[in-house]
C-alpha cells in the first residue's frame, strides 16, 4: 500500500521494536501501554512502523494514547469541561475517539465544525472560538446550529449579534505568556478594561454574556501563570457583577504541554496549580470551568518517520555537519520556527559516536532550517537514506503542512 524502502533498513527495524529505554507503565484505561516519563517511543507506534511500508514523511498517530491523556486530565480536573482544539490534528479517528469519550469541541473554522458535526457530535458540544471570523462564517455557524462565540473587540461582537443572534459570547482577554516555549502575540484578546465594555455591550445587544477567556500560551512550563490571569478574570466577574451583568463562565484555553527535549510537569502538577488559584480568587462560588487542550492530548501520542536526504559540511575544516531530512518547516515543522519548539529525534545509529549537527528541510528556502542555533548531536555514521524517527509530532504537524510548496505533498498520516 505504502512505497518506502524500511526494509531494507532492517538494523532500524529491530532497534525500534527493542529499544532499551522503553519501560511500560499502565494507563488508565486498561490494555494500554505508554512509554515512561522519560518520552521513549510508544510500543505500538514502534511495532506498527516495524512492520509496515509507509511514506516518508508520515506521521504516526496512536489513538489509544490521545484517549489516555483526556482521561488523565478529565481525572486531575473533574470540574473542568474539556474543549478538545481541533487545530492541533483534525484527524477524523482522533476527533471520534475524543467525541466518544465525552469530549467537546473547540473549532476555529467552517471546515471544523463541519468535521465535528460530520462525526455526530452535537452543535452544543462544539464552540466558535476563534475571535477573527467572516461575517459569513458566522451566519454559517449559526444555521448548523452553534451557539457559543469568542470575540475580543466591538466589530466582532457586532458580527456575531447580527448574524447569531442570542448566541452565548465569551471575551478573550491578554494574559502574560512567558514560559511559553510557543508564546501567543497580541494577535489575540483584548484589556481587560475593554473586555468589560465589550460584555455590557453583549447584553445590551441581545446577546448571552457568560464569561471571558484567556490563554497563557502554547507549551507553558511555568504553573504559575495561571494564577495571575485567573485573578484578572475574578476581578472582571466583580466588575461586570456591579453593572448588572452575571458571567458564569471561565475558559482558560490551552498551553499543556507535550513532552519534547525539556522535561515537563505531568497535568496533576497544572491541575492542582488550577484549582489553587480557583479556590483562592474565587471562594466556594466556582463559575463553569473549560479547558481547550490540543497539544497535550494529541502531542506525545505522534511519531513522525523521515528520511535523512543528504549530510554534508560547508567547510573541510567545519565539525558541524549538516543533516538534510525529507521533512522541515514547510511539511509539518513549522514550530521549529525561532527554534522554539525542540523535538527529540530517534536514529537507526544511536549509541554510537556523535558530532554536532545543523539539521534542515528539503526545500529551496533558506528559512527551511529546523536547529542551527540549538544545539543538536547526531551519530557520525547517520547517512543519506536513513530512517529517523521525530517525536511528539502528534500535534501542530499535518495542519501546519503546506498543499505544495516545492512541489513537494502534504505530510501523510496514518491513525492507529
Amino acid at each position: 500500500m505504502f512505497a518506502t524502502d524500511l526494509g531494507s533498513n532492517a538494523r532500524f527495524r529491530r532497534q525500534i521494536s527493542q529499544k532499551p529505554q522503553i519501560s511500560l507503565v499502565p494507563d488508565l484505561a486498561e490494555g494500554i501501554q505508554l512509554p515512561d516519563e522519560q518520552g521513549g517511543l510508544s510500543p505500538r507506534i514502534a511495532k506498527f512502523i516495524a512492520t509496515h511500508e509507509l511514506p516518508s514523511p508520515c506521521l504516526v498517530i496512536d489513538v489509544d494514547i490521545v484517549e489516555h491523556n483526556y482521561m488523565q486530565m478529565t481525572h486531575a480536573l473533574p470540574l473542568a469541561h474539556v474543549y478538545y482544539a481541533v487545530k492541533a490534528n483534525p484527524a477524523a479517528e482522533v476527533v471520534a475517539r475524543l467525541a466518544e469519550l465525552g469530549s467537546n469541541f473547540d473549532t476555529a473554522s467552517p471546515g471544523e465544525i463541519d468535521l465535528c458535526l460530520n462525526l455526530g457530535v452535537a452543535p452544543s458540544r462544539i464552540s466558535y472560538g476563534n475571535t477573527i471570523k467572516k461575517q459569513a462564517d458566522i451566519a454559517y455557524a449559526y444555521t448548523q446550529g452553534i451557539r457559543m462565540f469568542a470575540f475580543d473587540s466591538e466589530a466582532e461582537l457586532e458580527k456575531i449579534s447580527i448574524s447569531a443572534p442570542g448566541s452565548k459570547v465569551y471575551c478573550r482577554i491578554l494574559v502574560e505568556s512567558e514560559g511559553a516555549e510557543w508564546p501567543l502575540s497580541r494577535k489575540f484578546g483584548c484589556e481587560p478594561d475593554m473586555a468589560l465594555d465589550l460584555l455590557l455591550k453583549a447584553q445590551d445587544l441581545g446577546l448571552d454574556p457568560i464569561g471571558v477567556s484567556f490563554h497563557v500560551g502554547s507549551q507553558q512550563t511555568n504553573l504559575n501563570q495561571w494564577d495571575p490571569a485567573i485573578a484578572q478574570v475574578a476581578k472582571l466577574f466583580e466588575r461586570a457583577s456591579a453593572q448588572g451583568v452575571d458571567l458564569r463562565m471561565i475558559d482558560m484555553g490551552g498551553g499543556f504541554p507535550s513532552r519534547y527535549r525539556a522535561d515537563v510537569q505531568p497535568v496533576e502538577d497544572y491541575a492542582d496549580k488550577i484549582m489553587s488559584a480557583m479556590v483562592r480568587h474565587f471562594g466556594a462560588a466556582l463559575p463553569e470551568m473549560i479547558l481547550e487542550p490540543g497539544r497535550s492530548l494529541v502531542g506525545d501520542a505522534g511519531v513522525i518517520q523521515a528520511e535523512v536526504v543528504l549530510t554534508s559540511k560547508k567547510s573541510a575544516s567545519e565539525d558541524k555537519r549538516w543533516v538534510y531530512l525529507d521533512i522541515g518547516k514547510f511539511s509539518g515543522l513549522a514550530e521549529t520556527m525561532d527554534e522554539a519548539i525542540k523535538y527529540r529525534i530517534l536514529t537507526p545509529h544511536d549509541g554510537g559516536e556523535t558530532g554536532p549537527v545543523v539539521l534542515a528541510g528539503p526545500t529551496c528556502d533558506s528559512a527551511d532550517i529546523l536547529y542551527e542555533k540549538t544545539a543538536y548531536e547526531m551519530p557520525l555514521a547517520l547517512e543519506a537514506g536513513d530512517k529517523v524517527l521525530i517525536l511528539s509530532t502528534g500535534a501542530y504537524t499535518t495542519t501546519y503542512s503546506a498543499v505544495n510548496f516545492n512541489g513537494f505533498a502534504p505530510l501523510e498520516a496514518v491513525c492507529i
